[in-house]
């Protein structure tokens, strides 16, 4: 064959190569087109009711404005400087971590025990999961309400039960000793429907080989649940627990409901306070203040969490 029809052969396979390359950059940039069309209306919602709330949320705490647009004026640090030697600011705090301690560890546990009833076959598995699940859906403030007429110092049926029993009844939403406790146990019922879903389908994901092999060793129960239950829910329990306290540490709805902060101030959690800074206080920028040094505290708890999470994980 001669040079020639070598070099047009090339010729040919080379615009060949081009045309090729030249289809696929077009393709890619129309599917790329349409990629960003079908992403653009959650980048719209995105920015307009997280992005720019948090930008200019953040400016405000800058600043001295109130809920009556008034007092604009920037005020460099003085916001965080006040929030911090504010007394209620770190109670409220203290009050946070409080509830947050008493709720997770239940909530966790009670989760967990729900979930090895169930998937050990309880009879009528289908009652078991609607009852255990269904609070979850209720609104907080249906929950709460409810929860109230339960701990009614004449007519609720908690006193009842216990006079019942032989017990005393309390005013429980009354009583500062008592209080947040009423609440943990009303966020439990509340809430734990969730964690113990994630528990019962992380269980159905264990293999039953494990079980039969185990079985076969001659395990019991006790010891298919230490040595091969538990074990394999760690990464579930690591999710629930990372989720239980940031839920915690965000708590408001029950508690404002509930207790209004009360009694005394003794159930009060920041996120109610930074709440009545600036609707009921009208400070908008020293609300936001609270507000980011709360987001500061949120983050490094949860970079605490990944962190131990992750070293567990790789242990």
């Amino acid at each position: 064959m001669s040079s020639a029809a070598l070099d047009v052969g090339a010729d040919r396979t080379r615009s060949r190569g081009a045309t090729s390359d030249q289809s696929t950059v077009t393709r890619r940039s129309r599917d790329n087109r349409i990629g960003w069309l079908f992403v653009t209306p959650f980048v719209v919602f995105f920015a307009m009711f997280l992005l720019w709330p948090l930008i200019h949320g953040f400016w405000l705490s800058f600043t001295g404005e109130s809920i009556t647009g008034a007092g604009g004026a920037f005020l460099g640090l003085d916001n965080y400087a006040e929030a911090v030697r504010d007394p209620i600011v770190w109670r409220s705090m203290l009050n946070t971590l409080w509830f947050t301690i008493l709720s997770t560890v239940p909530l966790v546990l009670v989760a967990l025990v729900m979930a090895l009833l169930v998937f050990q076959g309880l009879p009528g598995q289908w009652l078991w999961r609607l009852s255990f699940f269904m609070p979850f859906l209720l609104a907080s403030t249906v929950a709460a309400q409810f929860w109230i007429w339960m701990y009614n110092p004449q007519l609720g049926l908690v006193n009842y039960l216990l006079g019942a029993l032989g017990g005393e009844g309390k005013a429980w939403l009354q009583d500062p000793a008592w209080a947040m406790v009423a609440v943990v146990v009303e966020t439990l019922w509340w809430t734990v429907g969730l964690n113990f879903l994630l528990y019962l389908t992380a269980l159905q994901n264990i293999p039953e080989q494990q079980y039969e092999a185990s079985a076969l060793d001659g395990a019991g129960r006790w010891r298919q649940l230490r040595s091969i239950t538990i074990p394999q829910l760690g990464p579930t329990t690591a999710l629930v627990v990372i989720l239980q306290i940031l839920a915690s540490l965000k708590v408001f709805d029950q508690i404002y409901v509930m207790t209004n902060g009360g009694p005394g101030g003794v159930t009060r959690p920041i996120v109610q306070y930074i709440f009545e800074s600036g609707f009921t206080g009208y400070r908008f920028g020293y609300a936001s203040s609270i507000a980011y040094i709360f987001f500061a505290v949120i983050i490094v708890v949860s970079l605490v969490q990944v962190r131990f999470t992750t070293r567990r994980s790789a242990a």
